[in-house]
């Protein structure tokens, strides 16, 4: 399996919903209604069962993290919502960007061409 490959299959568990609310809010510390206010606002969203019940995942757990950290810095709701959609853009643009570093450069040759200005030897 490629390293990239590995990296996508760890992707897709960690946002596999695995916990309910009661235990996403043991587990985070965050009360269940203020999860639900979280996911009014935008700023989660939990995969949900075919009764509609609420599943959240490892990637769920992190942001709540990330959550806590800005409110602790002063952030408000909003303020939250701004910077958790520029980390996720900034974070799919940081994938592309690898993504094309491992692509060749087209215009490319294998032939060597002198780098310096003498021609005679051409």
């Amino acid at each position: 399996m490629a390293v990239t490959d590995a990296a996508h299959v760890h992707a897709a568990h960690d946002r596999r919903g695995v916990y309910g609310i009661s235990v996403m809010s043991e587990l985070s510390g965050v009360g269940p209604q203020t999860l639900r206010l979280y996911e009014r606002r935008g700023l989660l969203a939990p995969a949900r069962t075919g009764g509609g019940t609420r599943r959240y995942s490892e990637a769920d757990l992190a942001t709540l993290t990330r959550i806590g950290a800005l409110i602790a810095d002063g952030v408000n709701l909003t303020g939250i919502g701004v910077i958790l959609d520029l980390e996720n853009r900034n974070a799919i643009l940081a994938e592309r960007i690898a993504q094309l570093s491992q692509m060749p450069a087209e215009g490319t040759s294998s032939e060597s061409v002198p780098e310096t200005g003498d021609r005679s030897s051409v």
